[in-house]
């Protein structure tokens, strides 16, 4: 499954558009690692539990996206873009976003220059 921020996939031609398509996951922080977070954020430096929960809440949002594109018969998806929202204090929602479609190769012979007679 290709998966990209912009409209077009270069070397690609959309032939159909399936719809939107999404995923998301609701994490809650725990109290172990906001423990380490108030540690951290007193003596300073990066909050490595919530780098770690982050990347793991975007992939699995990510995930779902794709499984959803494929059950309509994509085979791409494009304009993909994340978002977040606060759903309570210490619980957030990460979803991604985009347009399920089909995709085939351009037809290099489409592009090749013709030479002119002249």
């Amino acid at each position: 499954m290709i998966v990209v921020t912009t409209p077009e996939i270069a070397g690609k031609r959309i032939v159909k558009s399936l719809g939107l398509v999404r995923g998301a996951t609701v994490r809650a922080a725990n109290i172990g690692r906001d423990i380490l977070a108030i540690f951290r954020n007193v003596v300073g430096g990066e909050i490595e539990e919530y780098t770690k929960m982050l990347a793991e809440s975007r992939e699995q949002a990510l995930d779902r996206m794709i499984e959803t594109a494929q059950k309509l018969g994509a085979n791409a998806v494009v304009c993909a873009r994340y978002g977040t929202s606060n759903i309570s204090q210490g619980a957030a929602e990460i979803l991604i976003y985009g347009t399920a479609v089909i995709v085939e190769d351009l037809d290099t012979s489409e592009h090749a220059a013709v030479p002119h007679e002249g």
